[in-house]
């Protein structure tokens, strides 16, 4: 049985399909199944696996719409052994519209993973910087959050309403749906507000917080304009390390 992981962060700009990206693949790299899901019409994650954006291939908008569309039609090779992409494009900003009186709209994706979730060790999906119909969709499909926070003052201040979601799609939506944990993201030990940061939502969230702490990077930044999770980019990079151990971290949390 696959752990279904949603990674959102309704804020812009913290990590997310960063996280998404070096997270999977060194999951994939220790051996492990995985399936990344491209819930942004922006498919930022696509890309970020050297996957071209095509507005003509079969995408996740596709297997959204199409009911009978087989998930295997879907999927594509990421070039990294055991990790597959179900890539997105521009089209899926049109879903939201075209599936709003659709029965049962909010389970639409999960109805469409069952049949290959056992094939997996690890789904995640990457959701757009929003709480909107294809962020609900994939909480209503996972069995777990992982949010990623800049560490930055202004980060700290979308949780509560994250947090507000989440708890609100429990009651709704799915009961068993659990918080992962928080990872910290382009922490920066130069200033002092990064280390503030950090220590607050220890603080306040100590349980959750993985120990793993990800740093501001440049090869972690360059990785996404050659296509490559930064691992394969620059395997001996801060970034690249850093993402192994929070992929070991996870591990060892399941």
């Amino acid at each position: 049985m696959s752990r279904i992981i949603t990674v959102a962060n309704q804020k812009g700009g913290v990590g997310k399909t960063t996280t998404v990206v070096n997270l999977s693949a060194s999951l994939a790299l220790e051996g492990k199944k995985v399936l990344v899901v491209d819930l942004d019409p922006q498919a930022n994650t696509t890309s970020g696996f050297g996957i071209p954006r095509d507005d003509s291939r079969k995408s996740v908008y596709d297997l959204l719409i199409d009911e009978n569309l087989p998930v295997s039609e879907v999927m594509l090779g990421s070039g990294i052994p055991h990790l597959k992409v179900i890539p997105s494009n521009i089209n899926l900003s049109g879903a939201t519209v075209e599936l709003a009186d659709a029965e049962r709209k909010h389970f639409i994706l999960k109805s469409r993973l069952k049949p290959v979730q056992d094939d997996f060790d690890f789904i995640f999906l990457d959701t757009p910087p929003s709480l909107g119909f294809l962020t609900l969709n994939s909480f209503a499909a996972a069995d777990e959050v992982l949010i990623p926070l800049q560490a930055e003052y202004y980060a700290l201040e979308g949780l509560s309403q994250l947090f507000k979601t989440i708890n609100l799609v429990q009651k709704k939506l799915n009961s068993s749906l659990k918080i992962l944990g928080i990872v910290i993201t382009m922490f920066d030990v130069r200033t002092n507000l990064s280390s503030q940061v950090l220590e607050e939502v220890n603080k306040v969230f100590s349980d959750k917080v993985f120990k793993t702490v990800i740093p501001r990077n440049v090869k972690l930044s360059e990785a996404p304009s050659f296509g490559k999770p930064v691992i394969l980019y620059q395997p001996t990079s801060v970034g690249a390390e850093s993402y192994k151990q929070l992929a070991q971290e996870m591990i060892r949390h399941g």
